[in-house]
């Protein structure tokens, strides 16, 4: 793909701590910002961020890169790489948040709503995500109809905080069994109202069941 190159792991220094036998490739800066970019339109992301925008609660409000009306005039490794509570709940439920952050965590130089990433750098993973855009649109409708039943504000944006924390804390204790399970039950009771996305993640593991 455009901004790849290939290099074979073998050439390089045999003291490294990179043990993979994995090849190199060389990777720009723009090709992994255009494979996140495309990653994210490919599962839907669009849909399940228009509820959160239209909720107020846009992930880029107040940044100097957004223009109204136009949208990010500057994007970089960091944002593409971040994830609200909403996607990373998307991720997790579909089995893919590890490869997105396997991916990610290969790119040097994030930072806040910035970057220092090296215009060329090397991995050994690529960024590939499959169409799941009927799922995450089932998962805005629910979005939608819950701010739309909640008369509390910021319900929505709040229960997205709530998710977020719940994941990451997740990630955090993957060797405590009995503190994972807690969060996994947790986790769950926070997304029982999604119902629509519930219907079709079933008939998504039926055709893709997760190993």
């Amino acid at each position: 793909m455009p901004g790849y190159t290939s290099k074979d792991s073998s050439h390089q220094d045999s003291s490294s701590s990179h043990e993979s036998t994995a090849p190199f490739m060389q990777v720009s800066r723009q090709a992994v910002i255009t494979m996140g970019v495309h990653a994210l339109h490919e599962i839907g992301s669009n849909s399940i961020c228009n509820v959160c925008i239209a909720n107020g609660g846009s992930c880029c409000q107040g940044c100097r890169h957004l223009v109204k009306g136009i949208g990010c005039q500057k994007r970089n490794t960091s944002c593409t790489a971040w994830l609200c509570g909403f996607l990373k709940f998307f991720l997790y439920e579909t089995d893919l948040l590890r490869e997105w952050n396997d991916f990610w965590e290969q790119v040097p130089g994030q930072d806040y709503r910035e970057d220092f990433t090296p215009e060329v750098f090397y991995v050994t993973k690529s960024l590939h995500l499959p169409d799941l855009r009927n799922l995450s649109e089932a998962l805005a409708t629910d979005l939608h109809e819950l701010a739309k039943s909640h008369i509390a504000i910021g319900f929505i944006l709040t229960l997205r905080e709530k998710i977020d924390k719940q994941i990451d804390q997740l990630h955090e204790c993957q060797h405590t069994r009995k503190r994972k399970t807690k969060i996994k039950r947790n986790i769950k009771i926070l997304s029982s109202p999604f119902h629509r996305f519930q219907k079709e993640l079933h008939e998504y593991r039926q055709k893709f069941p997760i190993s």
